[in-house]
């Protein structure tokens, strides 16, 4: 089976820069299967709505910021890693930074995320 890798992370860039309830609720369905999961060392969550809250959880805590991906996407079989940061829209800073691995499913959506933080706020 051959995968756009390219395709399931850039669904997964529009789900986490989706602000707006509904818009997030469809990007979180298009780029996750149902039963998706998202684990990084501050949460652990499955399905559609616990992921959308993480998400907008993060736009609350870092708003006027959004997701960029960085560098390009790296993968085999059903497994992608990729890099990103969390960027202010503002000035360009960049307080967060992290790599993540994905696990598709055979429609191409995401199975699972294990997320890494390279980069954190220290206050």
């Amino acid at each position: 089976m051959t995968f756009d890798y390219n395709a399931a992370v850039a669904r997964y860039f529009e789900a986490w820069n989706a602000t707006e309830a509904d818009t997030l609720a469809k990007a979180v369905a298009a780029a996750w299967s149902e039963d998706g999961s998202y684990t990084d060392p501050l949460v652990d969550v499955r399905g559609h709505e616990q992921l959308a809250a993480v998400i907008a959880g993060a736009h609350e805590q870092f708003p006027g910021f959004e997701f960029r991906h960085t560098g390009t996407a790296d993968g085999h079989h059903d497994i992608v890693r990729f890099t990103w940061e969390l960027v202010s829209t503002a000035d360009g800073s960049a307080p967060v930074a992290g790599f993540d691995v994905i696990t598709l499913a055979e429609d191409g959506r995401i199975r699972s995320v294990l997320g890494f933080l390279d980069r954190v706020p220290t206050a």
